[in-house]
């Protein structure tokens, strides 16, 4: 069951919010809702969020985002429509069941850190488990735990004036993470941080998340951040949700020319992964197989490496064109001593984080899933998708200046 879901949700602010509803619902639009002074701040909002996702909502400055994120939070009630968080629809809930809501279920990081200045990192961490009651001694231990997962670990008894911007948003994200919720609310939360710490406080968050498998749902204006860290990502403009799906959907195939001319500097190499370009192996070679049998192989398809497997599919390395033949030659029945390692990669890896390994070797790259053999990547393969993708010229000018010495041969 998706742990955040909004159903034609709408945010009007003025007078009268339900007839200016109206108006919008029988065609007016928001510039003329504008003239009469009213902000449809969110049209029409509808998209769930599963267990475990980081969901981020992107969009300019006025977009509707902020607010959106509000009603997420039970700040703001929406004018129509329905926004369920953990089961429960808070525009349906009094007071009392609302303020327990969104301290049980939902916690919050914010732009500007909103630590307390004149408490310790470690009463900041502990804050949320304080308004809910928890004993001191307990508190304490998993604020403590928090800080530990974000870096902060020795840290608790410094005030919030003694740390940079970066720890002190540590701080931020220790404090929800100590808060125990099921989601996790993230409103522009490394916004104000410089290039560098923002890029720390992404990787920290992919970390974490991979530990702990929070359901997030993110809030930013820079489309490059989205793409690094959305499982899947809504485009506002204008109070509405213009297009949702993954990065790759994005990218691939924007729903309009708004969304087309937003993704146009975008690095697909940094966004787009392994899974998008890999291919299926024209053939493989049975671990029980001899050196004959993938020479043949390797001739038949004009290959200069085989992938090898077992009877699950699971990788168990290559044999190469050269070792095959020369294998043949001495009479060598068995594969024995003749299987090298591939390089393996997996479904996610960025296509950024290929060049160097393929520049490296002539051999296809192979794409795994767990142990298994999903597909393969050869050189071939990867210059051919860099033709379509924008800010790899030097990535490809370093896989053309290495296959200038040796034959590609195609996919594995």
């Amino acid at each position: 069951m998706s742990l955040i879901e909004l159903s034609g949700v709408h945010k009007i602010f003025g007078k009268r919010p339900q007839r200016a509803l109206a108006r919008l619902q029988s065609g007016a639009t928001r510039e003329e809702l504008r003239a009469d002074g009213i902000t449809a701040a969110v049209i029409d909002a509808s998209f769930t969020v599963d267990p475990g996702q980081i969901f981020v909502v992107m969009g300019l400055s006025g977009s509707g985002k902020s607010t959106l994120i509000r009603m997420v939070n039970g700040l703001l009630e929406p004018t129509s429509g329905s926004v369920v968080v953990a089961g429960e629809d808070l525009a349906r809930l009094d007071a009392r069941k609302l303020r327990r809501a969104r301290r049980e279920k939902v916690s919050m990081v914010f732009q500007h850190f909103a630590l307390l200045p004149h408490r310790t990192v470690g009463e900041n961490a502990a804050y949320a488990l304080k308004v809910k009651g928890m004993n001191r001694s307990d508190r304490q231990r998993q604020a403590e735990q928090a800080l530990e997962m974000v870096g902060l670990g020795g840290w608790g008894g410094s005030l919030p004036g003694d740390l940079s911007g970066g720890m002190r948003q540590r701080v931020g994200l220790a404090r929800a993470l100590a808060a125990g919720t099921e989601v996790m609310l993230m409103d522009e939360a490394f916004s104000a941080l410089d290039p560098l710490i923002r890029r720390e406080m992404q990787d920290q968050l992919i970390e974490l998340q991979n530990q702990l498998g929070k359901t997030i749902l993110f809030i930013t204006h820079d489309l490059n951040e989205a793409m690094r860290l959305g499982d899947r990502i809504a485009m506002m403009r204008d109070g509405r949700i213009v297009q949702q799906g993954t990065a790759e959907q994005i990218l691939n195939d924007p729903a309009n020319d708004y969304v087309a001319q937003f993704v146009q500097d975008v690095d697909r190499t940094k966004v787009l992964t392994a899974a998008s370009i890999m291919e299926r192996p024209v053939a493989v070679l049975g671990a029980g197989q001899g050196p004959r049998a993938a020479h043949k192989l390797m001739r038949e398809n004009q290959l200069n490496a085989l992938m090898v497997v077992d009877r699950q599919h699971n990788l168990r390395g290559l044999i190469t064109e050269a070792t095959a033949a020369e294998a043949v030659k001495t009479g060598q029945e068995s594969l024995d001593g003749l299987v090298t390692p591939a390089h393996q990669v997996t479904p996610d890896t960025c296509v950024a984080d290929l060049f160097t390994a393929a520049a490296e070797r002539p051999e296809p790259l192979a794409v795994v899933e767990g142990t298994k053999l999903a597909g393969v990547i050869a050189r071939v393969t990867l210059l051919s998708a860099l033709g379509n993708l924008n800010g790899s010229e030097t990535a490809a000018g370093e896989l053309v200046s290495a296959g200038s010495a040796t034959t590609d041969g195609g996919q594995a």
